[in-house]
């Protein structure tokens, strides 16, 4: 086993895989930026190195910067975390060249995958479904245009190269057709710098579910269930749990063997994730497979007992994996909220800014993994999440009500969060019920605004605010604006009125 690994990352993911290492008696190296400096994940690690620079590009996706550090620092494996340079194979195959650990899959396994027309072909060759599109990139807009009417609109333009929405385009209409093209190609380039697009059958009523993979280097590929991720916005997941409610035990039984397949088809090693659409049939198709360590990790480690990066670092050091058969059944259930510094009423906008005070929950069942702490500031150079909130309970109604409990307790002040949103997601009947589709939010108007109750507890916030100045006595009070939990001095605004 390591003696010391580096975190190219930062955040929660990285202090998350510092933890771990921790536990297993490894020493840790931290690389960061400027805005970083004052990060817990840095003060965790047993070493510090600075990256000299802000924004991404200058820090966290410099391969040169990180090398060096990995090699002066005496470290013997790097550990990438997700985003930034993750799935980058020129990064992998510059790790192993250096002599070093890529923990992760191999740099061949990470292109394979990488690129979406060349693993939809792979997924073909190997049997696996796959949504109807073309099976190579356009290069010809009016070839591709007969394409789409073949397959039938609405149609997806999608980037080769990409994910998490970007370079992605719905085309309902065949006059649209084009100018998404052209809009998807300039967003891909700017985006990943290849501005490759193919197409797909837009699948209505669609569900997004994924399946956790871990694959040895002794022959062993297992899966470890299920997480149902349709709870998103701008195709990025808020919301994810496991197991899903949509899946039985056939169906669970046919999408595990199905990634198991994928993960062979590639020759693949450490831990990725499989992730399929299932339509209003219960037909699933692949989708992508995400060949590092995803955010909602922790919902799979809450209902199986593992580790996952604990799993991720013997695999990378050659050993066996814990477990050498794919789970089918769970323990309970378990939900994970994603936190972002957001204003969900200003379209998700972004709200930077320093955090003056955090507390996050506790109690039976409940998990943080944050990266940031009172006085920090969330930056707009970087991701603008918070924390990951994750519950856990026998079943799935009580890890709702669990997590709504937590995130009602969740103490944020200086910005404004998702937390409210959030809270409103859990509590409609649809969710509850688990009947929603990857278009839930967009299907539910009530989420956002017009709620009475806001300012009904606005206003009594104000008099109690008046109150804690008379008696000069300090009270937690309510905040349901977007601010967080507990803030005092935006309430004075409704003594005016």
């Amino acid at each position: 086993m390591f003696k010391k690994i580096l975190v190219a990352n930062r955040g929660e993911i990285a202090l998350r895989i510092m933890r771990t290492c921790r536990e297993m008696g490894i020493k840790t190296v931290a690389v960061y930026s400027d805005l970083d400096r004052k990060s817990p994940f840095v003060h965790f690690a047993d070493e510090a190195y600075s990256l000299n620079g802000k924004t991404s590009l200058e820090t966290y996706l410099r391969i040169d910067k990180i090398l060096g550090i990995c090699k002066k620092s005496g470290a013997e494996a790097i550990h990438p975390g997700y985003g930034f340079l993750a799935e980058n194979d020129e990064f992998a195959k510059k790790v192993e060249n250096a002599g070093l650990v890529f923990i992760g899959p191999s740099a061949e396994s990470i292109k394979l995958m990488g690129n979406k027309t060349a693993a939809r072909k792979l997924m073909i060759k190997s049997g696996v479904p796959v949504v109807p599109g073309t099976d190579s990139t356009i290069s010809d807009i009016n070839d591709a245009e007969n394409i789409a009417k073949k397959i039938g609109f609405p149609v997806l333009v999608k980037a080769a190269a990409g994910g998490g929405g970007k370079g992605m385009r719905l085309v309902k209409m065949q006059d649209e057709f084009k100018s998404a093209v052209k809009g998807a190609q300039s967003e891909a380039g700017s985006a990943f710098g290849d501005s490759s697009v193919y197409i797909e059958k837009y699948l209505e009523e669609p569900r997004h579910i994924e399946f956790q993979i871990l694959a040895d280097s002794k022959g062993n590929i297992i899966h470890l269930g299920e997480r149902e991720c349709s709870i998103q916005r701008r195709h990025q997941k808020i919301i994810e749990e496991s197991p899903s409610s949509l899946l039985d035990e056939d169906l669970r039984k046919k999408m595990g063997e199905a990634a198991v397949k994928v993960a062979q088809s590639c020759s693949y090693r450490n831990a990725g994730t499989v992730e399929f659409l299932v339509d209003k049939n219960r037909n699933f198709y692949f989708l992508e497979m995400n060949t590092r360590l995803q955010v909602e990790h922790p919902v799979t480690e809450m209902v199986t007992g593992l580790d996952l990066v604990r799993e991720q670092l013997h695999i990378a050091a050659g050993e066996e994996m814990s477990l050498q058969k794919s789970v089918d059944c769970f323990w309970g259930h378990s939900i994970e909220c994603r936190i972002y510094a957001e204003n969900p009423d200003n379209n998700f906008a972004p709200s930077p800014g320093i955090i003056h005070h955090v507390s996050p929950p506790g109690g039976p069942g409940i998990r943080e993994d944050s990266g940031v702490s009172s006085g920090n500031e969330i930056s707009l150079f970087y991701d603008p999440m918070i924390s990951k909130l994750i519950s856990w309970a026998p079943t799935r109604k009580d890890a709702i009500i669990r997590m709504i409990r937590a995130l009602s307790e969740y103490e944020l002040q200086g910005i404004h969060s998702t937390i409210p949103f959030l809270i409103k997601v859990l509590k409609h009947k649809r969710f509850k019920e688990g009947n929603f589709t990857t278009k839930f939010i967009e299907e539910e108007p009530s989420l956002f605004n017009g709620e009475t109750d806001n300012e009904l507890v606005a206003a009594l916030s104000a008099i109690l605010f008046q109150q804690q100045e008379k008696n000069k006595k300090k009270l937690h009070i309510p905040d349901s604006n977007g601010f967080g939990k507990w803030k005092f001095a935006k309430r004075k605004d409704y003594l005016d009125k």
